[in-house]
């Protein structure tokens, strides 16, 4: 392969060929199970075959293509145990790699965008990618001042790739709907394709990335690799060592597992405090924990790449959160009915019980009730569950509700970053962390050891019983 597949009609033929050939498969199964063999290992194969097409199409394809797998991978906590398996480990292959691009072709873009002479910046360049992900690749090498950097590729026609994909997958949304049960994948194909331009220019990605390396420069936490460079179609960055978050999801310690989600819950809350922008691409691949050569993950920090999405917020997040999730959890429900009303939550032609809202919320933002919340994929797929099942009040209500769109992309990022918590399966202060980072949030006076949990945990049994 010498260049990503470009033609509108092959990478729509390979993107139909995912739906299609999960109805084939389904059929398979069906003549598999009239011929004696046991349902479970029939559906065990079907998942794993499923799962296998679905990193091939969406990995060779990268472009858009491959940025809906990745942002579906931070979602498989919410699937049942017996779906999420096969998919699991495919979808994080997303997160980490991705078929390269050949040597000649990364060097013909360097050539184009660095100049001809583009080896004599560099001491030393690795022609072998170090990562390949959606619409570029990175390579390692040494900056002719000695730096050890990394050099982010563009990918030719990424583009296009970009747009045509999105395209495509809007159009096959319903029909991509068995490949994640319990999705709705078309808000996040539209949202996904609405940063396009944004994720395509370098230079706003080097301004962002620029604005975060300096406010955390020293931080004991986070680490953000300052630009050294930054061109068309090229960006070179200050190099970073580190675990993958992706080792620590699957086979980190408890201790290294509570510690990565730590620092992930105050890196959301307090980047846009500090930066006035959002960082809208937390998936486990953009995140590595830096050792310092410490052995304790007390002493690790988070360290923290690609900057192509975020969110300029100037004024940090919207000054509602805080008071509304506030209000909530103290069960002040006909404030918080009103805040909420006031910001477009609730359109002006339709009245809901206040209370009624609160037990919406109530469990959503169960994490914040207690000192420390053990973040796990049973709780996220009972969160899921509960909203999903359309015989459940939850469901009702929150088909009544409206997301602002100013809140759409606040919202994915904190339920993507919710997701991959869930991952790790980590014990976070998550309850300290919105304290310190979310205005308005923070209790006037000292509260309860435990602000609303009996609450959360009477209305997860009304749903149940329900």
């Amino acid at each position: 392969m010498s260049d990503l597949p470009r033609k509108a009609v092959t990478r729509t033929a390979k993107l139909a060929a995912l739906p299609l050939g999960f109805a084939g498969r389904s059929a398979w199964g069906l003549g598999k199970r009239l011929g004696g063999y046991s349902a479970d290992l029939v559906g065990h194969e079907l998942q794993q075959r499923t799962a296998e097409q679905l990193f091939k199409v969406l990995g060779e394809l990268k472009g858009g293509a491959m940025k809906f797998g990745q942002a579906l991978s931070v979602f498989e906590s919410a699937l049942p145990d017996e779906l999420a398996g096969p998919y699991r480990a495919t979808l994080t292959r997303l997160q980490e790699a991705a078929p390269p691009l050949p040597a000649g072709t990364v060097h013909s873009v360097l050539e184009q965008r660095l100049g001809e002479e583009w080896r004599e910046l560099f001491e030393e360049f690795d022609d072998k990618p170090a990562a390949a992900a959606s619409i570029g690749q990175v390579h390692r090498a040494v900056w002719h001042d000695g730096r050890e950097v990394a050099v982010k590729v563009q990918y030719p026609g990424a583009g296009e790739a970009l747009v045509s994909d999105l395209a495509q997958l809007g159009r096959f949304a319903r029909l991509l709907g068995p490949l994640i049960p319990g999705m709705d994948i078309k808000p996040l194909i539209a949202e996904l394709r609405d940063r396009v331009t944004e994720e395509l220019d370098y230079a706003l990605e080097a301004e962002a990335q620029r604005t975060y390396a300096e406010e955390y420069a020293g931080d004991e936490d986070v680490f953000v690799p300052d630009v050294v460079h930054q061109g068309d179609e090229v960006l070179v960055t200050e190099w970073m060592d580190g675990i993958p978050l992706s080792e620590v999801i699957a086979e980190g310690s408890q201790e290294e597992r509570d510690r990565a989600g730590q620092l992930l819950s105050r890196f959301l809350f307090s980047g846009t405090v500090r930066t006035g922008l959002l960082h809208a691409d937390p998936h486990p691949g953009n995140f590595r924990l830096v050792t310092g050569g410490h052995e304790s993950p007390e002493r690790w920090r988070l360290g923290v790449m690609d900057f192509g999405t975020v969110d300029r917020l100037p004024d940090g997040l919207p000054s509602t959160i805080g008071p509304v999730l506030r209000m909530t959890l103290d069960g002040d429900a006909e404030d918080a009915y009103e805040l909420l009303r006031e910001e477009g939550f609730v359109k002006e032609k339709i009245e809901l019980d206040p209370d009624a809202v609160r037990d919406y919320l109530l469990p959503i933002i169960e994490p914040a009730c207690v000192e420390d919340f053990a973040f796990s994929r049973e709780w996220m797929r009972r969160q899921a569950g509960r909203i999903a099942d359309p015989r459940s009040p939850a469901h009702q209500l929150g088909r009544q509700l409206n997301l602002p769109p100013s809140y759409l992309l606040i919202h994915r990022v904190t339920l993507s970053t919710i997701g991959v918590l869930c991952q790790l399966g980590a014990t976070v202060r998550m309850r300290e962390e919105m304290e310190t980072w979310v205005p308005g949030f923070a209790p006037d006076e000292a509260e309860p050891e435990e602000y609303g949990a009996d609450a959360v945990e009477d209305v997860a049994y009304e749903e149940t019983s329900a």
